[in-house]
């Protein structure tokens, strides 16, 4: 009972903000608020799934000789993850503590199979802080635990040195450090968003090869629909390649290592462009994200080592899904 009557106090703060509009938090004249709850007694818990399809032609132009050629390349990645989150503590200033519990973590490979690091973070908990607007103000916790994953995917080889298996800590990353991009992202919140409104972010790109890069994101609020459960805002998003990187993201891994396979064998990757789109439902009565797609293809252009004037050309075809599970 404690925790529900902190939770009065963030809702003063954004009715104070909104300088009393009309139907209390939810509403400005015809724009509606976007904002984060929590109830003690129903912590939000999600399913997150990132499957990727990758495709590396050895020979996009032709060079090679009929018997040097290789045919495409073809693997699939997956990881699949249910994590729960529990408000544990409110200040007065409105920043709420979340305690996410990380149930499981399963990846399975069409080729490759190892266990993945990512895998270490079953069973694991981690906190952090948000505000009403769906911002998150600390995820030091996070940050150090992502650390902890990325060791766990280097393997010594015979002369010493650090060899990195392939992981998919980066589609943890892309599921958890943006969890509430949609709407933490708004210019300003508590202005409320009206229908065909668009803005716009930064999301990561996971990928099977150590590569930080970003998509710009352009989010769009396409309309206000109604649903047994609440208000849903249904909020569309295309994206693009992005220019620059946040330096605030995290970074699992640190010194110089070789990367194992065929991502270590190949070298000089140029990322040539991306496109794609995606859906999010947000419940504006509940104060909750319940489900999001995002379904992107990326190409990209690499070298082989030992002088051979070959480029193979990869298509990633990335698919990010979350579902609220209750």
């Amino acid at each position: 009972m404690k925790l529900k009557t902190a939770l009065i106090i963030p809702t003063i703060v954004i009715m104070a903000i909104c300088g009393g509009c009309g139907q209390g938090i939810q509403r400005s004249s015809n724009k509606d608020l976007l904002t984060i709850d929590w109830k003690d007694d129903r912590p939000p818990e999600y399913k997150f799934v990132s499957t990727r399809e990758i495709t590396i032609d050895w020979d996009p132009t032709g060079r090679l000789t009929k018997s040097d050629n290789k045919p495409p390349d073809k693997s699939v990645e997956s990881m699949e993850m249910v994590v729960t989150y529990t408000p544990i503590e409110i200040n007065p200033y409105g920043l709420t503590t979340i305690e996410a519990a990380c149930k499981s973590v399963k990846v399975t490979r069409s080729k490759g199979l190892h266990k993945d690091a990512a895998e270490y973070l079953a069973g694991r908990t981690y906190k952090f802080t948000v505000e009403p607007t769906g911002k998150i103000e600390d995820y030091s916790h996070l940050d150090k635990l992502l650390k902890e994953a990325g060791q766990k995917a280097f393997i010594t080889n015979a002369d010493g040195g650090r060899i990195k298996q392939a992981d998919m800590i980066g589609d943890f990353i892309a599921t958890q450090w943006f969890l509430w991009d949609s709407v933490s992202s708004l210019e300003n919140p508590p202005k409320g968003v009206a229908a065909g409104q668009t803005w716009k972010s930064k999301l990561s790109i996971p990928s099977p090869m150590v590569m930080r890069k970003a998509r710009e994101v352009t989010y769009k609020l396409d309309e206000i629909r109604h649903s047994e459960n609440g208000r849903q805002a249904v909020i569309s998003s295309s994206y693009k390649l992005a220019d620059s990187v946040p330096t605030s993201w995290p970074i699992p891994y640190s010194g110089s290592f070789q990367m194992k396979g065929t991502f270590g064998f190949l070298s000089g990757y140029k990322l040539l462009g991306l496109q794609g789109t995606g859906q999010e439902l947000f419940n504006i009565d509940t104060g909750q994200t319940e489900q999001y797609n995002q379904q992107y293809q990326m190409e990209l252009e690499s070298s082989i080592p030992m002088g051979i004037d070959v480029k193979p050309r990869i298509t990633i075809k990335q698919n990010l899904t979350m579902k609220l599970l209750k």
